[in-house]
C-alpha cells in the first residue's frame, strides 16, 4: 500500500531553517504530482508548495522566496526547505502525492519560536 513518511520538522527559532522529508513507498514515485500542506490550530490545512512530476513549482504567497520544495525521483522523496522561518510558520505539515489518487502522510510538527 502507498506510505507517506515525513520527518524533519522541530522546534526552531525565529529566521531558522529546517529541512522537510516525505519518503513514499508502495507507489510509482516518479509520475506523481507531490505536494507540502499545513495546518495551524483552528486553521484550515492549506497549500505551502507543489511539484508536478514534470517538476514544475508552485509556492503559496506567504512561503515564496523563503521555502524551495524539491524532488529525488531516484529516493523516492520530496524535500521542503525552508529558510528564514517565522513564528506564523507554526504548525503540521503534511507531504500529499497526487495522480489518479489522493494520499496523506501522517505529518511532522513544525514549531517556530519568537
Amino acid at each position: 500500500q502507498v506510505q507517506l513518511v515525513e520527518s524533519g520538522g522541530g522546534l526552531v527559532q525565529a529566521g531558522g531553517s529546517l529541512r522537510l522529508s516525505c519518503a513514499a513507498s508502495g507507489m510509482i514515485f516518479s509520475i506523481y504530482n507531490m505536494g507540502w500542506y499545513r495546518q495551524a490550530p483552528g486553521k484550515q490545512r492549506e497549500l505551502v508548495a507543489r511539484i508536478t512530476n514534470g517538476g514544475s513549482t508552485t509556492y503559496a504567497d506567504s512561503v515564496k522566496g523563503r521555502f524551495t520544495i524539491s524532488r529525488d525521483n531516484a529516493k523516492n522523496t520530496v524535500y521542503l526547505q525552508m529558510n528564514s522561518l517565522k513564528p506564523e510558520d507554526t504548525a503540521v505539515y503534511y507531504c500529499n502525492a497526487v495522480k489518479n489518487s489522493n494520499y496523506w502522510g501522517q505529518g511532522t510538527q513544525v514549531t517556530v519560536s519568537s
